[in-house]
């Protein structure tokens, strides 16, 4: 029986001719990532477990980013305790402020993760690297930790979903509403424990910023990881970036998958997702004009990169952002930021009236720099839209992608950004 993209990657790092779906296994890892948030758990265990040494110096990443810089004391121990862990064990990839990006936007800009390889993170949307044909999943602290120390964790093979993509995108179209199309057909829990697996003639036509928001948000489907073919875009992306050995799988032409969603890209819409679910999805023909909003955050580990940037430029560029209305801006990385500044989009922000912030995680999950008061509604680039995900309680997230994101906030409504 043949094996998926991702069931081979597994096999090999477990040292296996084959594996089948339900198989647990022992795997060897490529890298372990932990934040500011998971790292101090991680750590505690580590120590509570009598572990004294980490199993390899250069193979795990410490990325202080989701209430960096320090927003209170708090926030400064957990930082604290991270930076003593990575100076105590000569952590070579530690990533504090001044140097530090959005874990999940930082990893593969820094040339950390690439093709064929395993890697764990206790953060859900580790799963950001199977854009680049890497099997990878987020993981509780604890198993962080037994990571750190051996370098190795167990796995439950997972059966796969395959996501056919064929034609192209149209304008104002981006991965965000691939995503979001997925999520809205098959539901939150719709690929539970499960690889999404993207397959087709479409893939070729998507960026590797449309592939890495894509493959960031297979966990809100539920799936294990998300992952797309290896091909000349991204082996253009990894070249004098990823410094390892590239390992190309491909699955096998009798692989077996549950069943197959076949998406057309050149009929899809701007989407945007409503509360309070990730699949509670309208195509922007049927809400434009819906709801009035109070704040457009444009960022995260889903959409801060700089395809990001520009297509929230591209918008807002010679237009102002409504009354009423707070519009956060908030490149991913230090390069990222760099080179929105460099090419004058950093202009084109702040003479439309956002703000432009450091690299932050902070709004995204209600931890700072635009929290939401009762009754508020953003529409956001992020990837959760949860009953208090961004602040009170009873506020409301829309998700949307930077272009439908940026519209909005011209408009101060739910707005289709080819109609500005």
């Amino acid at each position: 029986m043949g094996m998926t993209m991702t069931q081979k990657i597994l096999a090999a790092h477990a040292g296996l001719d084959s594996v089948v779906a339900g198989q647990l296994i022992e795997a060897q890892l490529d890298l372990c990532l932990g934040n500011d948030i998971t790292a101090p758990v991680a750590i505690n265990e580590f120590e509570r477990a009598g572990a004294t040494s980490v199993f390899d110096r250069t193979r795990i990443a410490l990325v202080m980013d989701h209430f960096t810089p320090n927003k209170d004391i708090k926030a400064a121990q957990q930082v604290k305790r991270t930076r003593e862990f990575a100076g105590k064990y000569d952590i070579v990839n530690f990533f504090d402020v001044g140097r530090m990006g959005i874990e999940h936007a930082l990893l593969p800009e820094q040339g950390l993760v690439g093709p064929g390889d395993c890697i764990i993170g206790a953060d859900s949307h580790t799963c950001t690297y199977g854009a680049l044909g890497a099997f990878s999943t987020g993981v509780g602290s604890t198993d962080l930790a037994a990571g750190i120390a051996t370098g190795k964790t167990w796995f439950k093979v997972p059966s796969a979903i395959k996501v056919e993509l064929k034609g192209a995108l149209k304008p104002f179209v981006s991965g965000k509403d691939v995503i979001l199309h997925l999520i809205g057909r098959i539901g939150v829990d719709g690929a539970l424990y499960r690889s999404l697996e993207f397959v087709g003639e479409g893939v070729k036509a998507l960026s590797m910023d449309d592939r890495l928001c894509i493959a960031n948000m297979a966990i809100e489907a539920g799936a294990k990881n998300g992952i797309f073919p290896v091909d000349e875009v991204t082996l253009a992306y990894c070249k004098d970036r990823f410094l390892r050995e590239i390992r190309v799988f491909e699955a096998d032409e009798d692989a077996v998958y549950d069943e197959t969603v076949v998406i057309d890209l050149d009929t899809l819409r701007p989407t945007i997702a409503f509360p309070h679910l990730p699949e509670n999805t309208k195509t922007i023909d049927e809400c434009a004009g819906a709801v009035q909003i109070h704040q457009v955050v444009i960022g995260s580990c889903t959409n801060g990169r700089i395809e990001d940037m520009r297509a929230a430029a591209e918008v807002l560029k010679g237009k102002k952002v409504a009354d009423g209305v707070r519009c956060i801006i908030i490149p991913a990385t230090q390069e990222i930021w760099k080179q929105s500044m460099h090419e004058g989009l950093f202009d084109i922000f702040i003479d439309a009236g956002a703000v432009v912030s450091t690299p932050t995680c902070g709004p995204c999950l209600g931890g700072h720099m635009g929290i939401l008061a009762e009754g508020e509604r953003a529409v956001s680039t992020t990837n959760r839209n949860f009953v208090g995900r961004m602040g009170h309680v009873d506020s409301e997230i829309y998700l949307a992608s930077p272009y439908v994101a940026a519209a909005c906030a011209v408009t101060g409504t739910l707005t289709d950004p080819a109609t500005l």
